[in-house]
């Protein structure tokens, strides 16, 4: 078995990069993830419908059956979700709780924005979007 090297990059620490193409990579992390993704929904207060759309447009019956019985997640749905995992983190770093948690759905005057909340970016935008606000707040906190 190949082993991968230590990589350092601003901000992250990890001994490998998981190889999401992998089945059984994506058997291991998934169960996890939803667990994670949902526990932010609730404290963002993100409607079951949203949630779906920030997963790529999963439609409402997919996300209820992913919450009551983790299946095994995509590839592009363990990267969407690690984004805001990373998103998470990155709030409640720079912000106070409740303001963290407020966060993504108030409007927002930055120019990624446009006055709207963060959330309608990252659905409108999808990965690329939700690696923009990733990126946004890692700046933000000096990349730590």
């Amino acid at each position: 078995m190949a082993t991968f090297p230590t990589y350092a990059a601003p901000g992250y620490q990890f001994d490998a990069t998981p190889d999401l193409s992998r089945l059984e990579t994506r058997e291991r992390l998934s169960q996890s993830a939803i667990d994670g993704f949902f526990a932010i929904m609730d404290k963002w207060q993100i409607p079951i419908e949203r949630a779906g759309e920030l997963l790529g447009g999963m439609p409402r019956s997919t996300v209820y059956k992913l919450k009551s019985a983790a299946g095994t997640l995509r590839q592009d749905e363990l990267t969407r979700i690690s984004c805001i995992v990373g998103i998470y983190k990155a709030l409640h770093l720079l912000l106070p709780d409740d303001l963290a948690d407020r966060w993504v759905t108030q409007p927002n005057d930055n120019v990624l924005f446009r006055g709207q909340p963060p959330v309608d970016f990252m659905v409108r935008a999808g990965i690329p979007g939700l690696q923009q606000v990733r990126s946004l707040l890692d700046a933000e906190r000096g990349g730590h």
